[in-house]
């Protein structure tokens, strides 16, 4: 068995190798997992690729990278931003969309 420390402000992506989950303070939370032989090995992969300390700091950074190629553009908080800052842009009026943008 395998236990793992996670920051918890990075726990918004569900965990799905996760068998039991509990709250150990504020800032981490606790997690005993099961991992086949092969996930393992690509535990261990990570971990030696990136430098890290341990396995959670590998399967921390599996779900960060992947936890973000998931998430949809309308959740990021930077797209928020950036469609906010573009409402705010003045607007152009298109009597004839398809001449306006080339398609005829």
């Amino acid at each position: 068995m395998l236990i793992l420390y996670f920051p918890s402000e990075h726990l918004n992506i569900p965990h799905v190798y996760s068998t039991y989950i509990w709250n150990i303070g504020d800032k981490m939370v606790q997690a005993m997992i099961h991992v086949s032989e092969k996930a393992n090995q690509i535990l261990n992969i990570v971990k030696a690729r990136f430098n890290l300390k341990d396995k959670s700091q590998a399967i921390e950074r599996i779900a960060m990278e992947y936890g973000a190629a998931i998430l949809e553009p309308a959740l990021r908080p930077d797209y928020v931003e950036k469609m906010e800052k573009r409402q705010l842009e003045p607007t152009v009026r298109v009597s004839d969309f398809r001449k306006h943008f080339g398609m005829r």
